[in-house]
This record gives C-alpha cells, sequence and structure tokens, in this order.
C-alpha cells in the first residue's frame, strides 16, 4: 500500500525528535557527586553545536579522601559527534587507578558500529547510542555503548512514576526510573541498579547507585550555582 506523504513526513520527524538532546542555554551541565553527605567530586557535560553537528564532551572526576588522605581516584572524558540527530562517533578515556584503563574508539561506517575497548574490537547496529544518561533515549533502548569500558550492555528500565525532588531548596516535579544492565566477566563485582530522576524537560537532574564495594549510596545531582 502506497503511503500518503503526511504520513512519511509524520515518521520522518518523529524518528528525528527520539534523539534530539535538551540542551542548557549556556551549552553547560554540572552535577556534584556526593557520598555520605560530602561532594567528592563533579560530572560535568559540554555541548558545542558546529553547523549540522552537535559535540558533547562528558567530564567526570572523582576524588575520595580518608583523614586528608587520597584513598580512591577516579576519572572518566568522552566525546561524542552526533549529527542531525544520529549517533556518529565516540572517543573515551577512563582511569579507575587500579590495573583498569581503557581507552575507547567508536566511529558509525557503512551502516554498523565499528569500536574498540574492554573486549577488543566489536561491530554492532548502526542505530546503538551511547551510555549518556543525559540523553533520555537511552531509557528506550534494549541494549546500549557503555562509553567507560568499549562494550555492549543489554538493560532493562521500569517507570517508577512521578516523584518530587529538591534541588538547591527547590521542588521539581520529575519523571523516576530505574536502569539495570547486563554485566560482563570482566566487571569488578556487579553493574549497579541506578535510579534517575528527569524534569519534565527530560533533563537529567539526579541519579545515584549503591557502591557494592562498601554498601554506601553514591548521587549525582545537578548544580546550578556554579
Amino acid at each position: 500500500m502506497k503511503k500518503s506523504l503526511p504520513y512519511i513526513l509524520f515518521i520522518f520527524f518523529f524518528c528525528n525528535a527520539l534523539y534530539a538532546l535538551p540542551i542548557p542555554e549556556n551549552n553547560k551541565v554540572k552535577f556534584d557527586i556526593i557520598r555520605k553527605n560530602k561532594t567528592i567530586g563533579s560530572h560535568i557535560i559540554d555541548f558545542k553545536k558546529n553547523d549540522d553537528l552537535l559535540i558533547i564532551e562528558t567530564n567526570i572526576n572523582i576524588n575520595v579522601k580518608i583523614l586528608f588522605i587520597p584513598a580512591y581516584k577516579f576519572s572518566h572524558k568522552s566525546q561524542e559527534v552526533w549529527k542531525n540527530g544520529n549517533f556518529l562517533k565516540i572517543s573515551a578515556h577512563t582511569d579507575f587507578e587500579d590495573e583498569r584503563e581503557y581507552f575507547i574508539e567508536g566511529e558509525i561506517i557503512d551502516n554498523q558500529l565499528l569500536a574498540s575497548g574492554m573486549d577488543g574490537d566489536i561491530s554492532e547496529d548502526q542505530y546503538i547510542i551511547p551510555s549518556n544518561f543525559w540523553n533520555i533515549n537511552v531509557l528506550k533502548e534494549k541494549k546500549i555503548f557503555d562509553t567507560q569500558k568499549g562494550i555492549i550492555r543489554e538493560i532493562s528500565v521500569k517507570n517508577l512514576g512521578l516523584e518530587e525532588i529538591k534541588i538547591d531548596d527547590k521542588k521539581i516535579n520529575c519523571k523516576k526510573f530505574s536502569f539495570n544492565a547486563s554485566s560482563n566477566p570482566k566487571d569488578k563485582g556487579p553493574f549497579p541498579e541506578y535510579t534517575l530522576w528527569y524534569s519534565e524537560e527530560d533533563e537529567l537532574l539526579k541519579f545515584k547507585f549503591r557502591n557494592w564495594k562498601d554498601n554506601k549510596i553514591i548521587s549525582i545531582v545537578r548544580n546550578y550555582q556554579d
């Protein structure tokens, strides 16, 4: 059956809208990483527009001190390139400070994501997207590309309804979700369950998980002050 032009246009705009990312007015968003009511690091995302390209740079830095002595450090830096709502390529580096350090590269070539990471070279469908929680569309996927380890993870998501949270003395109505992902034999411990809160405009405001090593909750909370 021949499809009408309005129907085709609807499909076109709907598919492109799936990966439309909410970009802050100042093209930057910062989160504080909190453990035991103390800020131990930062999670910063910068957005850069270049004609029809969107470049997303993420920097995560954690520094845990015990009695003023450095006890744990973690760093992650990634750069995603998108074009007209489509993911094109990624470059990332993650340092867990122990023997685990990963350099990630991935690019869409000939309708496939060709990437290298923890498990070596992989090939995956071109429509897979990076595991950047800022993009609420990751919650609609069956599997995603882990930007810290360069592997594919199958995911499951539950919609937990609406919940009001408080940030900087401001009460905000949010959409709440739980997020789980498959583990890899090389993971050090189980993949944690995340809880995420998004604004009505689909901006990520908060997420948290329980650290399996010490059973402490790590919260990543939007910082509007800096």
